[in-house]
């Protein structure tokens, strides 16, 4: 079967899809859009996240099909066009909050949805959007700081010199 679908403000079309083919697969294999990862299968680690028609949703749990004529978010579209990071990729770095990388484009694009929806979140609201993400490398407090850092920068904190942010994020 042919899906036609926009990705990351794009139309795409992926060809010789089976019925019982994941989304995450095509993102990964057929469009050659790696960010999204393939780790539990079951919509249990967060790391395949994706922003279906605005809804973060685990691509791994969406049958490819269902994605037709739909508009998708990947990692890979929350840069600029330009190449320039968006504002949470650019905290993730700065905060120290990437280590093996598995589970940071899942964790991106929660993180990118809690901001959007709520610009200044208390620790709690991070908590809570950033829960259905699993990281086996840290203590996620980097991960809370590189949130925190980002919704300071947005609203236009860019905290001292030399890149650290809010309270307890320098030396992050």
């Amino acid at each position: 079967m042919r899906v036609n679908l926009t990705v990351n403000g794009r139309p795409r079309t992926a060809d010789d899809v089976w019925e019982g083919e994941s989304l995450l697969y095509v993102l990964r294999e057929r469009l050659g859009l790696p960010g999204a990862k393939n780790a539990c299968e079951q919509g249990e680690c967060g790391s395949c996240t994706i922003r279906l028609d605005g809804d973060l949703v685990c691509a791994c749990l969406v049958a490819a099909g269902q994605a037709e004529g739909r508009e998708i978010t990947t990692v890979e579209g929350l840069a600029a066009e330009d190449g320039r990071l968006a504002p949470i990729q650019e905290a993730f770095v700065a905060a120290g909050a990437v280590q093996c990388g598995f589970c940071t484009p899942g964790l991106l694009m929660a993180a990118d949805d809690l901001l959007t929806r709520v610009p200044d979140p208390a620790d709690a609201d991070i908590r809570e959007a950033l829960s259905g993400n699993l990281c086996r490398c840290t203590g996620y407090e980097k991960i809370l700081d590189a949130v925190r850092l980002a919704a300071a920068r947005t609203a236009g904190d860019t905290g001292p010199a030399g890149g650290a942010g809010p309270e307890g994020t320098a030396g992050a």
